[in-house]
């Protein structure tokens, strides 16, 4: 137990900057949801989309090689210096490309010509993140957790400043959004290049440059194919046709309409993505640490009942409150959290949380994966559930529009986690006690998707939602009571 203190620890740290960071960066949504149309509005999901996708090959799987092989500390400074240089290079020569390339992409994202300086911004905030990668990962690795947790935190102080200073108090347009987030990268790279200076000391060595390769090569088709399950909604939608938009919202509503509008209500699932990402930041470091103990698969398995408890508790809340949460006013901002012009994509939210939680899942099985250096695995998982995506959005936007979007994300997030979880039960035998966890799931699903039932049988939404919340509850407490005891 004093092992999963450790990690409840480091994810408690990570949780409360990150929890203060996102709440402070949620309150960008209700500025632009009140400020920017639904079409305007659709622009940033698209350049957030493409900064996702283009993420990937930037990095180039180098973080995870980092926490791979600087556990070594004895050549932890000679890993750094050799990637960190070969990232620069890299970065470089890919802006220089995609700025070759800027007069055929800017219609992707529907960039105008007056628009395009807002590419160059993307340009600008791709390198900067690029080269902040492995300064973070060394902190990470080293715990510097509070560190850590100051720089994110900073960066979204600065971001937020900006936004509202550019936007309400200069009355820029969507320029604003890209302006304020290179800004908040540009100061938080150059902070943990400080920070993290001594490790420039090391020596180029080319042999490292090879071995992060072959262990991080297989998490760029990985990532991409992460990027088509997270992003590539955004596209697809954004060229659905215009009919079926009318036919399924309205006369007027339109492709460019529909991205912003699910743009914003899946800003909901932020929750659940939280906590699954605060929990990976402390995750990956500690069952790296612990990765020779005998008692890992059972720690590891322990670690698993735990995060199932706490994401089955946030579904409900949030899948059951999603429209009493958008609407909550910000004080200084006279806006709800979501503008109400978007409050009709919220179906989407129950889809989208679970997606997540089943993302969580996949983050908890890739500890045998990295521990028996197995993950080229993790790009063929990875790239089935892009064609499941793919498959699935092109059948459903046509149908179901937003709703069918969400559902083709859960069908491959739980696809992917039940994959990456058969096969490293094969490399590493962990009790995560699937069945029972998928069972906790379903109920859960079924009381917050059967909610008009309970309405039907207690009259009242409120108090079906109470009666589902602590029927939910209880389900949860007693699969913790069953799954947590000591094994006699």
């Amino acid at each position: 137990m004093q092992k999963l203190r450790e990690l409840f620890s480091d994810t408690l740290v990570y949780g409360i900057s990150s929890v203060l960071a996102r709440f402070i960066n949620y309150l960008l949504v209700p500025l632009y949801t009140d400020v920017f149309s639904p079409a305007k509005y659709g622009i940033v999901g698209l350049i957030y989309a493409g900064i996702t996708f283009l993420n990937v090959v930037f990095t180039f799987g180098m973080e995870s090689a980092y926490l791979r092989y600087a556990e070594n500390r004895k050549e932890a400074a000679h890993i750094f210096k050799t990637l960190q240089l070969s990232l620069l290079g890299f970065a470089t020569i890919l802006c220089g490309l995609l700025w070759l390339a800027m007069p055929v992409l800017l219609p992707v994202f529907n960039l105008t010509a007056d628009l395009s300086g807002i590419f160059l911004l993307m340009l600008g905030i791709l390198w900067f993140d690029t080269l902040s990668i492995v300064p973070m990962a060394e902190l990470r690795l080293v715990r510097r957790t509070w560190l850590f947790a100051s720089l994110k935190f900073m960066n979204v102080i600065i971001n937020l400043g900006l936004n509202l200073y550019l936007i309400l108090g200069l009355n820029f347009g969507i320029e604003a959004v890209f302006i304020s987030n290179l800004a908040a990268s540009f100061l938080m790279t150059i902070l943990v290049w400080i920070f993290t200076a001594d490790l420039l000391k090391g020596q180029w060595k080319t042999k490292w440059i090879k071995t992060a390769f072959e262990f991080g090569w297989p998490f760029v088709p990985s990532g991409i194919g992460y990027a088509i399950n997270e992003m590539l909604d955004r596209f697809l939608l954004n060229n659905m046709d215009p009919a079926n938009a009318e036919r399924i919202y309205g006369d007027g509503t339109t492709p460019e309409d529909i991205v912003g509008i699910y743009n914003a209500c899946y800003k909901m699932a932020v929750f659940m993505l939280l906590l699954v990402q605060m929990y990976r930041m402390a995750w990956q470091p500690f069952f790296m640490r612990h990765a020779a103990d005998k008692e890992s698969p059972a720690l590891f398995g322990q670690a698993f009942i735990w995060f199932n408890g706490f994401s089955a508790i946030l579904f409900l809340v949030v899948a059951l409150f999603k429209e009493q949460i958008v609407a909550i006013t910000v004080p200084g901002l006279n806006a709800t959290l979501i503008g109400s012009d978007y409050w009709m994509g919220l179906d989407i939210v129950p889809f989208l949380l679970l997606a997540y939680w089943f993302h969580g899942w996949y983050i908890n099985f890739s500890s045998g994966v990295f521990i028996k250096e197995k993950t080229r695995v993790l790009y063929k998982i990875t790239l089935m559930g892009a064609v499941i995506t793919i498959i699935a959005n092109l059948l459903l936007i046509p149908y179901y529009g937003m709703t069918g979007s969400a559902a083709a994300t859960l069908l491959s997030y739980s696809a992917m986690a039940v994959s990456l979880g058969y096969f490293s039960k094969k490399v590493m035998d962990v009790p995560y006690r699937l069945p029972q966890s998928f069972i906790l799931m379903a109920i859960l699903a079924l009381l917050v998707f059967g909610e008009p039932i309970w309405i039907n049988i207690l009259s009242t939404e409120m108090a079906a939602r109470w009666a589902v919340l602590v029927t939910g509850i209880t389900v949860t407490v007693v699969y913790l009571w069953r799954y947590t005891r000591p094994e006699k």
